[in-house]
């Protein structure tokens, strides 16, 4: 009976330390969960969809276009916002009903293949021009998403991590779930391809 006890304690013990110096930190410092509220998402992501996001991947890693990220909301850093990164720091986005052409740092223009939206927002018109920290920032249900095109663009400092697991829904679960390959082509030097910045 001692040594069952003994046992026992070890055991206690080494849940505790492991806790204490493995989990703990993990969730601290490298990853979190987060919960989607909304649908700005859909259909990559869904209302109440349990996400896990890396916290640590941009440390050694710029954020990448294409990316799902979870960030600070800018005007009220209280509320974190999950969306994809279009546009990286020095670029120009250009949005001309509901096509996005990018116009890289080095003069390259580019219009993006974006499989995953399936609600386009064929009204929205607008050219950015991002700062040497600062990112584009899209919801994937254009129509219904307040995202860089109403509020500007995303500051470096203020995006937490990339999402890098869905837990929940069990159905949906997997690996980068938001990953996306872009297929992109030249644009041609043309009327068509220009964007009016708006008020």
């Amino acid at each position: 009976m001692k040594d069952t006890g003994k046992g026992l304690l070890k055991d206690l013990f080494t849940l505790a330390f492991l806790i204490i110096v493995v989990v703990i930190p993990v969730r601290l410092f490298i990853v979190s969960p987060f919960v989607v509220d909304g649908e700005s998402m859909y259909p990559t992501f869904e209302n109440l969809d349990y996400l896990i996001v890396d916290e640590f991947v941009y440390d050694l890693t710029a954020p990448a276009r294409g990316d799902v990220i979870v960030f600070r909301y800018p005007p009220d850093p209280s509320i974190f916002y999950i969306k994809r990164i279009i546009g990286l720091p020095g670029e120009t986005v250009s949005i001309n009903q509901g096509k996005v052409t990018i116009t890289t740092v080095t003069g390259e223009k580019l219009t993006l293949d974006e499989p995953y939206v399936v609600n386009k927002d064929a009204t929205y018109t607008k050219s950015v021009t991002l700062g040497p920290e600062e990112y584009f920032v899209m919801g994937d249900n254009r129509p219904n998403s307040s995202d860089s095109r109403f509020w500007g663009p995303v500051p470096r400092r203020d995006i937490i991590g990339r999402v890098d697991l869905r837990l929940l829904p069990v159905s949906r679960m997997g690996f980068l779930p938001g990953e996306a390959n872009y297929s992109s082509s030249p644009v041609q030097n043309n009327a068509n391809t220009t964007a009016v910045t708006t008020p």
